[in-house]
């Protein structure tokens, strides 16, 4: 008998069993560890390493008011079924590593799905950076679009847009949609705020607007820095034109807030809600959307 081969594993931040927004309907939500982009707002840093970034150097230990985090051999060992989530050991980390990261294979998640089916709508596949365990993201929504009792289940992917056409293509014939988000326009901005350049970026959106699978877009606002209107308020001409290529496109604008932020961008100034209207305004005006605000601001 020929050997069964093992099921696909990924290295999973956080489960977050309901979720009303990362996509339509109530979703389960599961949030990969790791992530190619290194913004200096990113929100959850945490997310950006792997386990390798971890020193064991026991500093979550003292913080954690549950016991969840012992010692085991000179390593941190984290047991789930003693923590409370209160997320101490990731604000004090001084590497941004994520002591609660954990192994899970395509069944393990399978298994959740059919847990809370029947109150859900779908998966969303998230991170840290979701196409950096693309063989595992293929193996899972390929597992649940072949399975009868999760067929109702919508698989939906949110990314920063760094795939390859290449890995579109593997993750095309079983992909609902996907949600992109842009944080800057020009190539120079696109950079000082993610680490890279925007043309893989492009590329994403306007591949999966070909087929039917961008889902949402989601644009940053970081006051000072974004490059979406020109110095006169409108909208940036040649940014309105690619939009609009897009076709009607949801866009989600979204706020740079201090939540979680580390270093130089903790001194950054906040969104302000005007500022986010104005960009709406301009879009609206433009012909683009429909356009989203976050449902909290101020």
């Amino acid at each position: 008998m020929a050997d069964v081969l093992p099921t696909r594993s990924a290295l999973v931040s956080r489960v977050l069993p309901f979720s009303c927004v990362d996509g339509p309907g109530n979703r389960l939500v599961l949030f990969l560890q790791g992530c190619n982009f290194r913004c200096p707002g990113c929100h959850n840093p945490h997310t950006i390493g792997l386990c390798d970034d971890c020193d064991d150097c026991g500093d979550c230990l003292a913080v954690c008011p549950s016991g969840a985090l012992t010692f085991n051999q000179g390593k941190v060992q984290w047991q789930a079924t003693l923590c409370t989530d209160c997320d101490a050991c990731l604000d004090v980390c001084p590497r941004s590593a994520n002591p609660k990261a954990a192994t899970m294979t395509v069944d393990d998640v399978l298994a959740l799905l059919r847990r809370y089916g029947p109150l859900l709508s779908g998966i969303t596949v998230s991170g840290g950076e979701a196409t950096t365990q693309l063989p595992f993201v293929v193996a899972l929504f390929a597992a649940i679009k072949g399975a009868p009792d999760l067929t109702h289940l919508t698989c939906l992917l949110d990314s920063n847009g760094s795939l390859a056409e290449t890995g579109w293509q593997r993750l095309l014939p079983v992909l609902d949609g996907a949600m992109l988000d842009l944080k800057g326009w020009r190539d120079s901005v696109h950079h000082s705020l993610t680490g890279y350049g925007r043309e893989r970026v492009l590329a994403s959106l306007q591949l999966l607007a070909r087929h039917g699978k961008l889902t949402e877009l989601r644009l940053l606002h970081v006051p000072g820095k974004s490059d979406f209107l020109d110095a006169s308020g409108e909208l940036e001409a040649d940014l309105a034109a690619f939009l609009q290529r897009l076709g009607p496109v949801p866009i989600r604008l979204n706020g740079f807030r201090h939540h979680g932020v580390r270093g130089e961008a903790a001194q950054w100034p906040e969104a302000h809600p005007t500022e986010l209207e104005q960009l709406a305004s301009r879009l609206r005006a433009a012909g683009l959307g429909p356009v989203s605000l976050p449902a909290l601001m101020g």
